[in-house]
């Protein structure tokens, strides 16, 4: 598919009075639409979003309907999922992951250097938010960092989180499981920390570059065993700690046939519908393997009161500055917003094709829809450079 070359509507004329906003009109049905400005208070900022990166997980299960929120009511009282039906599923404005926004304008009693400053944060696929000043605070994009690598903030956390409920040590065998986005940024993490990395992925491009992240072994599901080959490279023993994020029942599986004994499986995908392929009955129940949930609201019950998920986005932003953490290479697309729909139909149609999307809502971007703004597909193996990525030929 590609993103660039289809009619679409004149962008200044929806720009020139509202900003816009990604909308989830029913399953698979997304719109670009204008988005009322709200009123500025004292105390808040304005905030112009530059770039919204699209999740390839959670927003996709809204995409396609089989989100457990969209059938299924989330009683926060007990924490239970009871049989009534969602409230107000669609339409959806509240979706998205992590944007990059610049401050256009200042409520009374704001300090005026803010002006024109770079923010990293959680508002969604919209063009225009206004937010108080405690949403900022500490937010602003390092000094030196591309505003595209603002986008990772919260998938970087999610990442970070399934390294943190790992619990792993220098020297241990650490496989994970699945290398999108949050499997690339796991095995960075993991490197990092000491372990030594196996990466599993059906995708090639993607198994070569989680071998660029630092795996010392990239193995493919469809033609390994993978559970044998680690037991293999480990001396008999299996990981001593597995992380399955891709969302897949049975990679999980396998990630439980890959474990040592009394090891641990951490379980970070978002799993949808029944437990198909996953067979608990095998390796789960004979070696004693110990599953664990990761999920981004909070961080392993042992450390939640140090690692808040705001800590985690602090972490990865800060890792990004260092230079400690290389995102730019996992994105794939910078699509003009009012290509949104098509965006998430790549995504739903051919998932391989893409890593991470950016969603552009700067002017120029949107200007500049209907010519090529970038290859709908590209290698990862053989990554363009970041300005080649943002280029209209």
């Amino acid at each position: 598919m590609d993103l660039n070359d289809a009619d679409i509507p004149d962008p200044l004329t929806l720009l020139e009075d509202n900003p816009l906003v990604v909308t989830l009109t029913a399953p698979r049905r997304v719109e670009v639409l204008p988005q009322q400005r709200d009123p500025l208070p004292a105390g808040h900022v304005r905030l112009r979003t530059l770039y919204s990166g699209i999740s390839a997980g959670t927003e996709l299960t809204l995409y396609r309907g089989t989100n457990p929120h969209v059938e299924r009511q989330w009683d926060a009282s007990q924490r239970l999922f009871v049989d009534e039906a969602a409230a107000n599923a669609y339409p959806n404005t509240a979706w998205g992951y992590s944007e990059v926004g610049e401050v256009s304008e200042l409520g009374a009693g704001v300090d005026p250097e803010l002006l024109g400053t770079t923010v990293w944060g959680l508002w969604g696929h919209r063009g225009d938010v206004v937010l108080p000043m405690e949403k900022v605070t500490g937010r602003l994009l390092p000094a030196g960092v591309d505003p595209l690598s603002g986008t990772f903030a919260r998938v970087g956390a999610v990442a970070l989180n399934a390294v943190l409920a790992a619990d792993m040590h220098i020297g241990e065998t650490v496989a994970v499981f699945g290398q999108g986005v949050l499997g690339l940024i796991a095995t960075q993490l993991a490197v990092r920390s000491g372990a030594e990395v196996v990466a599993v992925d059906g995708i090639a491009a993607r198994r070569e570059q989680a071998r660029t992240s630092g795996a010392g072994l990239c193995l493919d599901p469809a033609a390994d065993d993978v559970g044998a080959r680690i037991k293999e490279i480990t001396n008999g023993r299996g990981a001593d700690v597995c992380i399955e994020i891709s969302g897949s029942y049975r990679a999980l599986h396998e990630a439980m046939r890959s474990c040592a004994a009394g090891g641990r499986v951490v379980a970070a995908g978002f799993y949808q519908g029944d437990g198909l392929g996953l067979r608990l009955g095998e390796e789960f129940h004979h070696n004693r393997v110990q599953l664990v949930s990761s999920q981004i609201s909070s961080a392993p019950q042992g450390i939640a009161q140090r690692w808040s998920p705001e800590r985690m986005h602090r972490t990865v932003i800060d890792l990004i500055a260092a230079r400690e953490l290389d995102v730019l290479p996992l994105v794939s697309h910078v699509v003009p917003v009012l290509r949104a729909p098509d965006a998430y139909s790549l995504l739903d149609d051919d998932p391989a094709a893409a890593l991470q999307l950016v969603l552009d809502f700067r002017a120029g971007g949107v200007r500049s829809v209907g010519t090529r703004h970038l290859d709908a597909v590209r290698s990862i193996a053989d990554p363009p450079s970041i300005d080649t990525l943002r280029s209209v030929s």
